[in-house]
């Protein structure tokens, strides 16, 4: 019977350095398989050096967990580049996978292993082929990839790589060389601040008539709904998906990750209490079904 592993996506959010550590230590308690880590969402965010990350990645890997460093998604300046290379390298000394989310970052692994993420756009066989001639051996589907595409990949990707698929938490929608959350506060992005460390789940945006519409999380734009594949599971190891994919979040996330142990070695669907939602969030699953999404579609329904 296929049994999934359980990876927890790199932190989007800006938190406190002591937060950061803390949450950590916690994951090395809990039944994660893989722990991505480093900054993926803004260059300026600096509380967490390369340093603190390397010491953070020895210390699960001590705990029995696969650690791989993330780059960041929006490379814009000699400076980010420099630094992609540096964590890059870092992480090659350790013994850890590297995440690429930029294609300066699959370039500097020179065909060396790595991870391709899900902001390199793989929605066809072909690239995936290609990018594991480059070295890729595991590789994430943009988050809108419905179903019926992901079954199709599935059915002609290279033998030996391995999928990861993000089954909770909000989804990464765009990012811009803006930042959103410093606009809202009437601030530059080169003085903002970082008032993005006061919201720890993103800053919700609404319509005007009070729907929930988005997140903003600096130049980042995430969905205001929670992903929940939860009642997927079944469908995915039907795929022969490799990892289920957990985005962090500042409350509740222990018990997410127990919810989907469960349903992994239940085989059956995760269950996740409507308590443990990211703070005004409500449930989305539509793309999995190509529809909008923000929608909610029940099981019975998809």
């Amino acid at each position: 019977m296929h049994e999934f592993k359980i990876s927890l996506a790199p932190l989007a959010y800006y938190w406190s350095k002591e937060a950061t550590l803390s949450f950590y230590a916690d994951a090395m308690q809990w039944p994660v398989d893989i722990v991505y880590l480093g900054e993926v969402t803004c260059s300026r965010r600096h509380l967490m050096k390369l340093d603190d990350w390397v010491a953070v990645g020895q210390a699960l890997h001590e705990a029995g967990k696969e650690v791989v460093f993330s780059s960041l998604t929006l490379i814009d300046s000699e400076a980010d580049r420099r630094n992609m290379h540096r964590m890059a390298e870092h992480a090659l000394e350790e013994g850890f996978g590297v995440e690429a989310n930029d294609f300066s970052a699959v370039r500097a692994m020179q065909g060396q292993p790595f991870v391709a993420g899900p902001h390199l756009n793989i929605y066809h066989a072909d690239t995936l082929a290609w990018l594991s001639g480059l070295g890729a051996q595991r590789f994430l589907p943009p988050i809108e990839l419905p179903r019926d595409d992901l079954a199709s990949l599935q059915q002609h990707k290279p033998a030996a790589m391995q999928t990861e698929v993000q089954v909770w938490g909000r989804l990464a929608l765009a990012f811009s060389s803006r930042c959103f959350t410093a606009r809202h506060h009437r601030l530059r992005k080169d003085s903002c601040e970082f008032r993005c460390e006061q919201y720890p789940d993103g800053l919700p945006l609404a319509t005007r008539d009070g729907k929930e519409f988005l997140t903003i999380n600096g130049i980042q734009t995430q969905s205001g709904s929670c992903l929940d594949l939860g009642a997927q599971v079944p469908d995915l190891a039907a795929m022969q998906v490799d990892i289920l994919r957990l985005q962090p979040q500042s409350q509740g996330m222990a018990e997410v990750v127990a919810a989907f142990d469960l349903a992994r070695k239940n085989h059956s669907t995760a269950q996740v209490d409507s308590r443990y939602l990211p703070a005004q969030a409500q449930r989305s699953n539509g793309y999995w079904s190509a529809k909008p999404g923000m929608q909610w579609l029940m099981a019975e329904s998809i």
